[in-house]
């Protein structure tokens, strides 16, 4: 389960079973979990986090997406 990105409280992680998946990021804080798409950037699923937490986290995921596109791509293969 590599990090990719730390923001603030924020821990954005691939899990090493996700490589048969379109590329995506697990944005994880204390019990909660969140899964976007990168391309484009969209929720695909949430467990505990409000509504207007998901809203600052897919900004997050927008302006890292790049960076964390690459990060895919490396650890996952092109």
């Amino acid at each position: 389960m590599p990090t990719v990105l730390q923001d603030g409280p924020y821990s954005f992680i691939f899990f090493s079973s996700d490589g048969g998946e379109p590329p995506h990021i697990h944005v994880k804080r204390d019990r909660k979990i969140a899964k976007f798409w990168l391309e484009p950037v969209e929720l695909v699923n949430s467990h505990g986090f409000p509504k207007h937490e998901l809203r600052r986290i897919a900004r997050l995921v927008r302006e890292h997406q790049q960076e964390l596109l690459e990060a895919w791509h490396d650890y996952f293969g092109a």
